[in-house]
């Protein structure tokens, strides 16, 4: 049995198994053996609510660039169309179990992988967790998402769950895009208006990004590329060190070997990967306020090349062969491969603080947080900078019932004047000292609040990237129609303006439940 296959079979299971729970959660109080019957009429029978919903959705994307000429209309892909959503939730005494599973064709390689194997489902296990109450505290454990701070859109302080960066056409989308981790989730709540929050997450996962396709960033798929002529600048006034008859050949053994790069994620699922945290809310009058550390990796990995060390190495255990009376050039000492790259997760420890507060009819959020790695002079290129950031956002109902939503999320980085300047050597070199997004929303809506048009603006501005998101959405009942669109512009280098060829149109329907 395939991979796909078991995967597929895994969540059928899954689901066969939470579902007979639940009915005979349902049901139970029904059936007996007959010789108990008096004392179950007189215990009290414990209350369980059952319920389940979701969503269907059918959905039809087009890329611009694919419709560019008449031939690439034809050959063009309108994506998987379908997909949806099953939430399960069942409810006793004093807990609750809840597991929520996404059906998406991508999952399984497209609709056509599902045809050619029938077998396969495209189901994936989105949250599935336990809480259990114990008088004023509440205990979670399994994979949940969950939200610190009070910012709107990915504030400093939300760093429980990493994000999946892998398609961006529903990036606006919070709940969307976060990867469920497994976790203790420990809440007290300490009088009518204070909050202790702690978690325990017994591993890592960063960010997840497409290997390859229109949604890989530039900074993964040019690293070849970028190794091979950096190492190559550095071997050139190095060559005065090798008699001229053998700079070719060491200059093409070491092409060869960089050819076939490929750099290797670190694997992160042992313990020694744990991350944790503790979060205080609680009321000040009119202010919620709320302060908070953890302890983990960042989410973005940093990547970091030794070449003058290599490229050293490589001369120094070369010389005694160029000096030999009679060279044999199969004895080329070629390196050790694994020096060329280190990628890791770097560790780190923030201290964080948020407030909220209705001010001038304006519902003002704060947040802002420190970041301390284990460069703590900034002198280690090897390591990110400790950091600074923070976010200020208001929502408010401006004229004619516009809704406008403004939230502006910026890092600084600590200890600017001791970054290298060579990539390679430093991860932070050729970067800017501050990153600025501002992310804003306006939305109106009509007729009986059925019909919405909404415009979500994001704007990089050090990188004058930009992403717009205009949408209508028609909503009778349980259906909702949505005609929305998708357009980047800005630097090709930059993090938003490199997907400018990936601007789409998207039309779908979709029913809840």
């Amino acid at each position: 049995m395939s991979k796909k296959q078991k995967r597929g079979t895994n969540c059928c299971v899954i689901v066969f198994i939470l579902w007979c729970a639940l009915v005979s959660g349902i049901h139970a109080q029904d059936f007996g053996f007959g010789f108990d019957e008096d004392a179950g009429e007189n215990a009290p029978k414990p209350a369980v609510s059952v319920k389940v919903g979701g969503e269907i959705a059918a959905e039809f994307t087009g890329y611009v660039h694919d419709f560019s000429s008449k031939e690439e209309a034809k050959a063009a892909s309108l994506g998987d169309m379908v997909s949806g959503a099953l939430n399960f939730s069942a409810s006793g005494a004093n807990v609750d179990a809840f597991i929520g599973l996404n059906l998406s064709a991508a999952s399984i390689g497209g609709l056509a992988a599902l045809t050619e194997n029938p077998a396969a489902t495209p189901l994936i296990l989105d949250e599935v967790f336990l809480r259990v109450y114990f008088g004023p505290v509440n205990v979670e454990a399994g994979y949940r998402k969950l939200g610190w701070g009070k910012a709107d859109s990915f504030g400093p302080l939300d760093i429980i769950n990493p994000l999946d960066y892998t398609d961006l056409t529903n990036i606006s989308d919070i709940q969307a895009v976060k990867i469920a981790r497994p976790m203790v989730h420990i809440t007290w709540n300490a009088g009518g208006f204070s909050k202790l929050e702690g978690v325990f997450i017994p591993n890592f996962t960063g960010h997840r990004f497409a290997r390859e396709g229109p949604w890989a960033p530039a900074q993964y798929s040019t690293m070849t590329e970028v190794i091979e002529a950096e190492v190559l600048n550095r071997l050139s006034p190095m060559m005065a060190l090798i008699p001229p008859q053998y700079a070719s050949a060491i200059q093409d053994m070491y092409t060869r070997s960089v050819a076939g790069f490929s750099p290797e994620f670190p694997g992160t699922s042992a313990l020694e990967y744990f991350q944790t945290g503790l979060r205080f809310t609680t009321t000040v009058g009119p202010a919620d306020i709320g302060a908070q550390y953890f302890y983990g990796s960042l989410f973005r990995p940093d990547v970091i090349f030794p070449v003058d060390t290599f490229v050293e190495d490589l001369i120094k255990k070369n010389l005694p062969l160029f000096t030999s009376p009679s060279p044999d050039l199969s004895n080329l000492y070629a390196g050790d491969t694994a020096l060329l790259y280190k990628i890791k997760y770097n560790r780190y420890h923030q201290l964080g603080i948020d407030y909220a507060q209705v001010l001038f009819g304006l519902n003002v959020r704060a947040e802002c947080a420190i970041h301390l790695t284990e460069d703590l002079r900034g002198d280690d290129g090897s390591v990110r900078n400790p950091f600074i950031g923070w976010s200020l956002g208001f929502d408010r109902d401006l004229f004619w019932g516009i809704n406008a939503n403004v939230q502006c999320n910026e890092t600084i980085r600590l200890f600017n004047g001791k970054v290298g300047d060579n990539p390679l050597l430093d991860c932070e070199a050729d970067t800017n000292v501050t990153s600025t997004r501002i992310t804003m929303q306006l939305s109106k809506k009509f007729l009986r609040d059925e019909l919405e048009t909404r415009a979500i603006v994001i704007w990089d501005i050090e990188d004058a990237g930009c992403y717009i998101i205009p949408s209508v959405m028609w909503t009778i009942k349980d259906v909702t129609a949505e005609l929305s669109a998708g357009v980047f512009a800005g630097k090709e280098s930059g993090e938003l303006g490199q997907y400018w060829e990936n601007s789409f149109v998207r039309l779908g329907l979709k029913y809840s439940f």
